[in-house]
């Protein structure tokens, strides 16, 4: 059984800009696969008028009715990272229960905070684990947490109105609560098989940044590791290579004795005397040195041997390590690219108009409109713009007053799709364009004796 992850921070700032790009992936982390951002999604719709994360909390603070002027020092918004343990992640996801665990999410949220409150919730699925990351105002209603009833020198403080709308990141962060927040989404969280931490546990999150920076010092241990075991070889190989020529030199010295002692040993045949027996003595003196260090060199050599076979050993088996590493890693990627193909294989199977939404998307954003306005139109819904939209066959950009643009099904083939303005399929739309644009043209520019012939 896994656990819940649950992280609460302020938010910095009177904007929180830097967040707000991570979020809406206006920057793009390292940790992050672009190639999955498009599954990316916004589960809380904004009011009227409200583009993205920034202004939706902007827009709370103005319509919560505060009327205390707010500083800028305040905080004015609550950061929120809800998911659970990698592999349980992976399994809700596998069962096709994800979006089941995103609304609950959400109701967790509204009924801790306050559906008003609550002005951006986004699900990441480019990241290792999915997770939500939720926005909320701090709005409270009543008194401030610490505010007393004071008796002063025949002077009374009354407190504020219990009702008073105020803006107070404090109240909702107290220690107290923030263990309650902790088991209640642990109780929301039980279906999944996801249970609370250890109470009072020391453990704390890693960080995305504390996560690289132990794996680059890892990697640079084991980069270090080989870098001496390398050293320790080479030196080891010249050391054989100076024993080597130890032994040459030890061989030609005592061929250069024995040779000696063979010529003298002829002259004391001719001549006699004792000196012969002291030159005979001295070889075998001499000889035996000579096997000493013969045998001093055989020991160092075999001691060389295990040395280099030791290293040789520990440098395979982190080499092997570092393969078992990159092979798990390309493993996780196939098995994400698999599982990717084959919910891209049923959703064409499941919904005949799949591949057609995905042009459109493609075809929406060429014409000019931007990403939140594609996914309006993609979701059926109708859309007015008031602005420029290109067309990719006549090669120019045509202006268009505040209309009504909607995807609707092809007159002509039903199992496609085609984008309407105000009921126009914008094919024609753009040749009327056209049209105009060259007959206004003709008009000011040929007089009116040579347009005879030409197109009226």
């Amino acid at each position: 059984m896994g656990y819940i992850s649950i992280q609460i921070n302020k938010a910095k700032g009177s904007a929180d800009t830097g967040a707000s790009d991570h979020i809406e992936r206006k920057t793009t982390p390292k940790n992050a696969d672009p190639t999955r951002t498009h599954l990316n999604r916004e589960l809380v719709q904004f009011p009227d008028g409200v583009t993205d994360r920034t202004g939706a909390i902007s827009h709370r603070i103005r319509t919560a009715g505060i009327k205390r002027k707010i500083t800028p020092d305040q905080v004015r918004a609550i950061r929120i990272v809800l998911s659970g343990t990698h592999e349980d992640m992976a399994r809700v996801q596998d069962e096709g229960r994800l979006s089941e665990w995103c609304d609950d999410n959400l109701q967790w949220l509204h009924r801790t905070f306050g559906r008003e409150n609550t002005v951006s919730a986004v699900l990441h699925m480019d990241e290792h684990t999915p997770h939500i990351h939720a926005t909320v105002v701090p709005i409270v209603t009543g008194e401030r947490r610490k505010a007393k009833r004071k008796q002063t020198e025949g002077r009374r403080t009354y407190r504020k109105k219990t009702n008073a709308v105020r803006l107070c990141a404090d109240d909702l962060l107290t220690r107290e609560k923030l263990v309650a927040y902790h088991d209640s989404y642990a109780e929301a969280m039980a279906k999944y098989g996801l249970q609370r931490g250890v109470r009072g546990s020391e453990a704390r999150h890693t960080t995305t940044a504390q996560y690289y920076r132990d794996l680059k010092r890892q990697t640079g241990e084991l980069e270090a590791n080989v870098r001496q075991l390398q050293t320790e070889q080479q030196q080891a190989e010249r050391q054989l290579d100076e024993v080597k020529q130890d032994i040459k030199s030890e061989k030609l010295e005592a061929a250069k004795t024995e040779a000696k002692a063979a010529l003298v040993a002829k002259v004391g045949s001719l001549f006699g005397g004792g000196k012969l027996k002291e030159l005979e003595a001295d070889n075998r003196i001499l000889q035996d040195e000579v096997a000493a260090r013969d045998e001093s060199i055989e020991l160092l050599q075999q001691q060389m041997e295990r040395q280099q076979e030791e290293h040789s050993r520990q440098l395979m088996e982190l080499q092997a390590r570092h393969r078992r590493e990159m092979s798990d890693k390309e493993a996780e990627h196939q098995r994400e690219v698999s599982f990717l193909k084959s919910i891209i294989q049923k959703a064409k199977k499941w919904f005949p108009l799949f591949q057609e939404l995905v042009y459109m998307e493609k075809f929406c954003l060429k014409v000019g409109f931007t990403e939140r306005q594609t996914a309006t139109l993609i979701s059926g819904k109708p859309l007015f713009y008031e602005g420029e939209l290109y067309s990719e066959e006549h090669g120019r950009k045509f202006k268009t007053e505040e209309v009504g643009f909607q995807v609707v099904k092809d007159p002509a083939d039903k199992s496609k799709l085609a984008l309407a303005i105000n009921g126009q399929l914008i094919g024609e739309w753009f040749k009327e364009q056209f049209d105009r644009l060259f007959s206004s043209i003709r008009k000011n520019v040929i007089p009116p004796q040579y347009r005879k012939g030409l197109r009226q």
